[in-house]
């Protein structure tokens, strides 16, 4: 017997809790909305995880949806890996009118399903950066074999999104909030390299997908730098100074302070790559930690400076932002006790 629902508002509109109480037992969902369906009374939503579909009315009023004897529908729980190309893109996030690869995602599901899922991904990549591994993940009712639901996206996506693998996973999964570490690569196109006299000339089909760089830049000196960056740091100075909307209106923000991994560069293919893998980034923190490696290249800035950026917590102490075109996400590593059905 449903004996009582209340709605929390929190985020200030980027989020709604609800508690749903039952003569027996309280269940909580934390809904992550988008700017999509956060506008209008009687709005539709779809709750972050479960897939439940609610109806909320002026003044947090809420009616469930699709309730089943007080329990839910059976619903099947899903992890995508997809790689697109950013260029067509207004970043991950759903924006109203824009195409993003979200709501790109999401439209896919609902042809093929008739449900109204938003997928949430393991980071919202800003627009015109590429993936070649992002994850997603999302509720289904549709009962759909794996091969099935891989065969019927990548029917359903235009060419610019190929989702890779399709997997089955516990209730438990989140694409972000499970995460334990991701992988990003930069790629620079050098016009001049050192000891070569003619300038280089950026390919077209490149140029799309990497900074086109005029300065010559001392390799050695950016790996150096780059090598300090490794460890358990604040990186404040690398953050966007305006953040996204979603922290700005929680206004705590996300939280600074990041482990670094793996943090080096190689000449690959004709190319300048950086690649570093962390337990999380900032907003815009590897296209800044990238501006500032090639501050470094370039000469403006010293090596040992990176460890005074690191420890002056200010924005306009590091180096430009890095053009968002050379950015991929690499890879999303998880734990094996998350993704397990």
């Amino acid at each position: 017997m449903l004996t009582n629902v209340s709605a929390t508002q929190t985020l200030a509109c980027q989020c709604l809790k609800f508690t749903i109480h039952f003569s027996s037992v309280q269940l909580e969902w934390v809904i992550e909305l988008s700017v999509k369906f956060r506008y209008g009374n009687g709005c539709w939503l779809v709750p972050d995880g479960c897939g439940r579909t609610l109806q909320v009315y002026p003044a947090n009023r809420v009616k469930l949806l699709q309730w089943c004897g007080g329990r839910r529908a059976t619903m099947t729980f899903w992890k995508i890996v997809l790689s697109y190309d950013g260029s067509a893109f207004y970043g991950w996030q759903v924006q109203p009118g824009r195409p993003t690869v979200q709501g790109t995602l999401a439209a896919a599901l609902e042809k093929m399903t008739g449900e109204r899922v938003l997928p949430q991904g393991s980071g919202r990549t800003d627009t015109g950066v590429h993936a070649l591994g992002q994850v997603a993940s999302f509720a289904l009712e549709a009962a759909l074999p794996a091969e099935n639901l891989w065969r019927a996206l990548n029917r359903s996506l235009p060419p610019s999104v190929r989702v890779l693998r399709v997997e089955e996973v516990g209730q438990q999964f989140h694409a972000r909030h499970s995460a334990v570490r991701k992988t990003y690569e930069y790629r620079i196109f050098e016009r001049k390299v050192e000891g070569l006299d003619k300038e280089k000339i950026c390919p077209p089909f490149v140029a799309a997908y990497a900074w086109d760089c005029r300065w010559t830049l001392q390799i050695d000196a950016m790996k150096q730098a780059a090598a300090m960056l490794c460890g358990t740091h604040n990186f404040t100075s690398f953050a966007a100074v305006d953040p996204d909307l979603a922290q700005r209106q929680d206004g705590a923000g996300p939280n600074p302070v990041k482990t670094i991994f793996a943090s080096e560069l190689t000449r690959e293919d004709g190319l300048l790559r950086y690649r570093v893998t962390g337990s999380g980034f900032l907003h815009h923190m590897v296209r800044n930690l990238v501006g500032t490696l090639v501050e470094v290249g370039r000469g403006s800035l010293q090596a040992e400076e990176v460890r005074t950026i690191l420890a002056a917590k200010d924005r306009a102490t590091a180096g430009p932002t890095a053009p968002a075109q050379g950015l991929f996400l690499v890879g999303v590593e998880y734990g094996v006790d998350e993704v397990g059905v």
